[in-house]
């Protein structure tokens, strides 16, 4: 457990204990409810107060006693303070304050054994089991292999990366997941394209398809073709080429896919194809089930999957009147696999454009018998990029898409997986690329990176001035007191605290703020409190402070996949 978690334990416990007292003294009215549920150490509220001069940790439990005892919280509070044994606890002192708030001050004991955890677990600091071990099968990014990676793909690789990393970090056992749509109408209509540019290269004059793609990157795949194989290849019938394509031009994307993430920092332990899907036979075993489940039902020449008795806004076709398969059908085969791999949770997430696929994938689930809220999906708001202010609606070398290795090209990764995380998933982003791209403060990435670099700095003085911080020499943190060197303390002692919050709500937006805390608790640190001074003892313990401060840096970043540089 945290420093900060013992903390809320012990302070938890004293108010529980100290209402019993209260309760059995006549000071507290009996609840109506049952008092064991009231004081259970889980429902009491302990947090941070969000004015430091309310002390280190209030609770509201007085507030929530109030109703149930029909008494005042602030009657209640007196009575829970004047029985508060803070004996062998952290705890210095309580306040009431107005309302009936309880106002914690702590004795600085639990700053410095925080700081010593910090020091002592170094790149596991944050860490915990919180997950339980629970199974994960985490699905982002999948985007067709039709084109290049674009700036949507990239706000869902830089979301879905990390929370893969935070709930890793939190104790879950993640496993990610690449779901390649290499089947259906798209992928004929690349196949044509790329043998139309073919046959163009080869000289020929030939009409483009109307639905065709008509980026330059089609271009580039059939002059690769071309140079490859070009005589075995024009030798085929167009037809044969087409055929030869869907399978060798998909190929070709996905490999480029491949690389665009691995330079994104983003990898995946499963690629799953669609091809293979329908091939295994999968399609047809799910609708035989659900037709044995009696949900399926023909109207229109159609066959139809009743989803509205499930929670769907109307029931969905699976399969059209001239008898192909519509696309939904396939996902719900493919998530019918995911769920017969029993993970406990099944994460998927999907661009803006996908709202209305959470009723009615959650309904198909719950029609093949499944438990649908095993299933988790996650919408992420859309990206617009701007430059210099302006408002940046094309691509300079593919039109009207951004792809992913421009932006790289043009920001780099770090500043691209910071800022596509800076925001809650679901929230729309507006990405300044001039901000991202300056190497300035007012670069949120920049000046989280630059904090942890002017630490690497500030060691390698003290090593040119012969006194190195050498991990495990004694160090003496009675002897940081000033206000700034506490402050930032509390801050890097709830890091593991953050990484269980952002684990379970998926949201890594919470470890990115708290990184830019932590950087700026530390910038007003190293402004107000010399770190190499003369004074042995305190610069020990700065030095100390500030190696703690780079241990937190450096993992925060880590689990968002930006790089904690040395120097800048």
């Amino acid at each position: 457990m945290s420093t900060v978690g013992k903390v809320k334990k012990q302070i938890a416990t004293a108010i529980a204990t100290a209402a019993a007292e209260a309760i059995a003294a006549g000071e507290i009215n009996p609840p109506a409810q049952d008092a064991g549920d009231l004081l259970s150490l889980g429902s009491i509220p302990v947090e941070v107060p969000n004015n430091p001069q309310h002390g280190d940790f209030a609770s509201s439990q007085a507030m929530l006693m109030a109703r149930a005892c029909r008494q005042s919280p602030l009657l209640i509070a007196n009575a829970i303070a004047r029985h508060l044994h803070p004996e062998g606890t952290y705890i210095a002192s309580v306040e009431v304050a107005g309302g009936g708030f309880l106002n914690f001050r702590l004795k600085r004991d639990w700053l410095w054994e925080a700081l010593q955890a910090i020091l002592l677990e170094g790149p596991a600091y944050g860490r915990s089991d919180a997950g339980q071990k629970k199974r994960v099968l985490l699905e982002f990014v999948s985007a067709n292999p039709v084109g290049p990676m674009t700036v949507v793909q990239a706000r869902a690789g830089a979301i879905g990366d990390s929370v893969g990393n935070i709930m890793q970090a939190a104790g879950f056992v993640v496993e990610r997941e690449y779901y390649i749509n290499d089947a259906g109408a798209q992928v004929n209509a690349f196949a044509r394209s790329v043998e139309a540019r073919f046959r163009e290269l080869a000289g020929e004059s030939v009409p483009f398809p109307e639905d065709g793609y008509r980026g330059e990157y089609v271009v580039d795949v059939a002059a690769q073709f071309m140079a490859q194989e070009g005589a075995t290849l024009r030798s085929l019938e167009p037809d044969e080429r087409v055929r030869y394509f869907e399978t060798a031009a998909i190929t070709e994307m996905v490999r480029r896919q491949k690389a665009e993430l691995d330079r994104y920092r983003v990898h995946f332990d499963h690629w799953v194809s669609e091809r293979h899907l329908r091939a295994s036979g999968a399609l047809e075993d799910t609708m035989g089930i659900l037709r044995a489940r009696q949900r399926l039902y023909e109207s229109e020449g159609a066959t139809w999957l009743r989803t509205t008795d499930l929670g769907d806004d109307k029931d969905r076709v699976v399969v059209k009147s001239d008898g192909t398969y519509t696309y939904f059908l396939p996902d719900i085969a493919y998530h019918r696999d995911k769920f017969n791999r029993d993970f406990d949770v099944l994460i998927d997430i999907l661009g803006p454009d996908h709202h209305g696929y959470i009723g009615r994938m959650k309904a198909a689930m719950a029609a093949l018998g499944y438990q649908p809220e095993r299933l988790e999906i996650i919408i992420h708001g859309l990206v617009r990029l701007f430059r210099e202010g302006e408002l940046v609606r094309h691509s300079k070398r593919h039109g009207e898409i951004v792809t992913l290795d421009e932006l790289l090209e043009e920001v780099g990764v770090d500043a691209a997986r910071f800022f596509f995380v800076m925001r809650a998933p679901d929230q729309p982003l507006d990405f300044d690329l001039t901000l991202a791209a300056s190497h300035s403060q007012d670069n949120p990435v920049y000046y989280v990176q630059y904090a942890h670099a002017r630490i690497c700095s500030i060691l390698r003085q003290a090593e040119a001035e012969g006194t190195p911080w050498k991990p495990g020499d004694p160090v003496d943190f009675r002897v940081l007191t000033d206000p700034h060197e506490l402050d930032l303390i509390r801050t890097l002692a709830d890091l593991p605290d953050e990484i269980v919050a952002a684990a379970r709500t998926r949201t890594p937006h919470i470890l990115a703020r708290y990184v830019q805390d932590v950087a700026a608790a530390f910038h007003l640190f190293y402004d107000n409190c010399r770190v190499l001074t003369p004074d042995e003892p305190v610069r020990r313990g700065r030095l100390a402070l500030s190696v703690a401060t780079r241990t937190v840096i450096a993992n925060v970043l880590a689990l968002l996949g930006v790089e904690a540089p040395e120097r800048m």
